[in-house]
C-alpha cells in the first residue's frame, strides 16, 4: 500500500487591533463566524456537531474538537479537513490570530469532487483575503 502524500497546511497569521476577548467572540460564536466567513450552526461546545453553509458547495458537516477559551478553537470540517484558530494576547490591547487549515492530501478529493491539490490553492487565496481583510474589517469596525 502506497503512503498518502500529505500536503502542507494552510497557515495565516494576522495582528488585530482588538483585545483578545473581542476576537474570541468573533471566532467562537455562530454570529461572529457568520459575520466574517460563512453562515453556520456553530456552538462553542466540545463535541458539538454543526454545519457550515458553504453556498454553491452545499452544507459541510463539522464537529468541534478543540476548545480552550480564549486561546484556541478547532473543528473537523467535512471528511478530511481540520481548522483551528489560535489567539495570542499582545501588548497594547492587540491580538495575534493564526488560522491553520490542515488535512490536505494529494491522493484525496473533496466531497464536491475536486482534488485536494486543485482546491488547496483556491482555499489558500480565499483564506488570505478572509483572514487579512474580512476578519480585521469586522473586528476593528
Amino acid at each position: 500500500m502506497q503512503a498518502q502524500e500529505k500536503l502542507p497546511e494552510i497557515r495565516k497569521t494576522v495582528e488585530l487591533n482588538a483585545p483578545i476577548d473581542k476576537v474570541w467572540e468573533a471566532v467562537s460564536t455562530s454570529e461572529g463566524i457568520a459575520a466574517w466567513w460563512m453562515q453556520n450552526t456553530f456552538e462553542p461546545v466540545l463535541g458539538h456537531e454543526f454545519v457550515l453553509h458553504a453556498g454553491q458547495y452545499g452544507d459541510s458537516p463539522c464537529k468541534v474538537t478543540e476548545l480552550a477559551p480564549p486561546n484556541r478553537v478547532g473543528f473537523d470540517w467535512g471528511k478530511d479537513w481540520h481548522l483551528s484558530i489560535e489567539l495570542k494576547k499582545l501588548s497594547d490591547g492587540k491580538t495575534e490570530l493564526t488560522l491553520l487549515h490542515s488535512g490536505w492530501d494529494a491522493e484525496k478529493v473533496t466531497e464536491f469532487g475536486q482534488p485536494h491539490t486543485a482546491i488547496k490553492g483556491h482555499m489558500d487565496g480565499g483564506w488570505e483575503k478572509i483572514v487579512k481583510v474580512k476578519l480585521p474589517a469586522y473586528i476593528e469596525a
